[in-house]
């Protein structure tokens, strides 16, 4: 598994578990900072995590937007916590981080969401985040 692949799991890890025990991922970060300086093997995928997690906390309003305006029948709420935080993570990449390929990004979270989410999620998560890529453009 590559370090951006890690560092995607990280990011995702921390805004799930910010979503399911209702507190800011903030908190979370400072916690997760503590351990990847304690733990030299971390520190590769932690500075992206760290990267991905505060971009979302930076621009959320606009991600969340985003998510909400390409969703076809499903709000934010309504979607599952692991789909949010998937959604969150690869919006990031593809409308703020330049050096991701959108097709990378989109990749990445369908592969997530085939493992980690609903058997319908990975079709979900694959046409909202290809119509947040066209709309870019």
């Amino acid at each position: 598994m590559s370090a951006r692949t890690k560092a995607r799991k990280r990011a995702l890890d921390l805004l799930y578990s910010a979503d399911m025990r209702q507190v800011p991922v903030e908190q979370l970060l400072t916690v997760e900072a503590e351990r990847a300086a304690n733990e030299p093997e971390r520190q590769a995928s932690w500075l992206y995590a760290r990267e991905i997690v505060d971009g979302i906390v930076d621009h959320r309003n606009e991600i969340d937007e985003l998510i909400s305006t390409h969703s076809r029948g499903w709000t934010l709420e309504r979607m599952p916590a692991v789909d949010r935080a998937l959604l969150r993570v690869a919006v990031w990449e593809i409308v703020y981080n330049d050096e991701v390929p959108d097709g990378v990004a989109i990749s990445e979270a369908v592969e997530a969401a085939t493992v980690l989410s609903t058997d319908d999620s990975a079709g979900f998560v694959n046409g909202l985040l290809n119509a947040v890529s066209h709309s870019k453009a």
